[in-house]
């Protein structure tokens, strides 16, 4: 089944996010990564994330029950400044599909990407990026440091993590497609724009991303 199919049939069954639920699914994903970071020994390693050129996050990644594999979620992605120190405003996002990675249980799943190399971060800006296609992709370790990465980890553009009923887990996203979502970015900044020009034009941050700038920040200071 199309994605386009999997997408119309989980809109009717009232899975998709509505407009005007952007500014919501901003503090979503906030609380969603200071959880994840704050568990013990669980979370995603600090210094890969302080490491990461770009961050896309998803909380409740909603997994169509009648449609066998049919998944599809909408977050942001964030990139850091040019000077390194800081990042970008958030551009929306949406996420379907995905071969494997979501079998922890659960009808929802947050998922976190770490993009490790400018090259995906540029590729990450296409009108549709697919995991372990347009780019490497591998489960990232978990815990305080990285140092049980392994050697597929660390030649992967991007470091894949999903959360489910409470379960954390590096967990492979192949096959996955991200998306722009031109209609949530038009919600947040007034006026139509693209994901290139939201994450590496100096847009300004709106105010609903002021609690996950403070998030990232906290977490993934570069000094």
């Amino acid at each position: 089944m199309k994605l386009t199919h999997v997408a119309l049939l989980l809109a009717t069954s009232g899975l998709l996010h509505a407009a005007g639920d952007a500014a919501k699914r901003l503090e979503d994903s906030a609380d969603m990564l200071t959880e994840i970071m704050s568990a013990p020994d669980k979370g995603i390693p600090q210094d890969l994330l302080a490491k990461a050129q770009c961050v896309v996050l998803v909380p409740g990644l909603k997994k169509g029950a009648f449609i066998v594999g049919a998944k599809y979620g909408k977050g942001f992605m964030l990139c850091r400044k040019p000077s390194g120190v800081g990042w970008s405003a958030p551009a929306a996002v949406r996420i379907e599909g995905g071969s494997v990675g979501f079998q922890i249980g659960g009808s929802e799943t947050d998922v976190v990407l770490l993009v490790n190399s400018k090259t995906g971060a540029r590729k990450l800006m296409q009108s549709k990026f697919t995991l372990g296609g347009d780019a490497s992709v591998a489960g990232g370790p978990v815990g305080r440091t990285s140092t049980a990465e392994t050697d597929a980890q660390l030649h992967a553009e991007i470091l894949s993590y999903s959360r489910s009923r409470g379960a954390f887990a590096g967990v492979s996203l192949e096959g996955a497609t991200l998306r722009p979502d031109d209609d949530w970015n038009t919600e947040l900044y007034g006026k139509p724009m693209t994901n290139q020009q939201i994450v590496m034009g100096g847009t300004p941050s709106p105010a609903a991303a002021k609690e996950l700038d403070g998030v990232l920040d906290k977490y993934s200071s570069r000094k």
